[in-house]
């Protein structure tokens, strides 16, 4: 992963997202696409902002992975090869490609909790 010696101090030193210092945090605006310091977002004035991973760095350039791993942090996907929380995981489910984003967190669990062979 392309994460930074800072992004791994904070990572080791919390457990969860809401152990973060606010004076630390950094945001996600779904409305305006910026990452900010601080709620509101001053951009756009979006009072509902997610709390942002400090292992996230949103800039991934691959396009499709074959495999997803999962953030030690935070428990979101992450693209295996660079790191980054910003990929859409898709699956088949009965022949149809779909977002897991909406699924419950059971069947989101179940997701990462299943067992991939590969034939060599």
């Amino acid at each position: 992963m392309n994460w930074s010696p800072e992004q791994l101090e904070l990572a080791a030193k919390y457990h969860s997202l809401d152990e973060i210092p606010k004076e630390k945090r950094r945001y996600k605006c779904h409305t305006c696409h910026c990452v900010v310091d601080e709620t509101p977002c001053p951009n756009c004035g979006e009072t509902s902002l997610e709390i942002m991973c400090p292992l996230d760095h949103c800039d991934c350039h691959h396009s499709i992975v074959e495999k997803i791993e999962y953030c030690p942090l935070c428990g979101h996907a992450i693209c295996p090869e660079c790191g980054s929380h910003d990929v859409v995981q898709i699956s088949r489910v009965t022949g149809y490609l779909q977002d897991v984003a909406g699924w419950n967190a059971g069947k989101q669990q179940e997701l990462k909790d299943r067992v991939r062979y590969s034939i060599v």
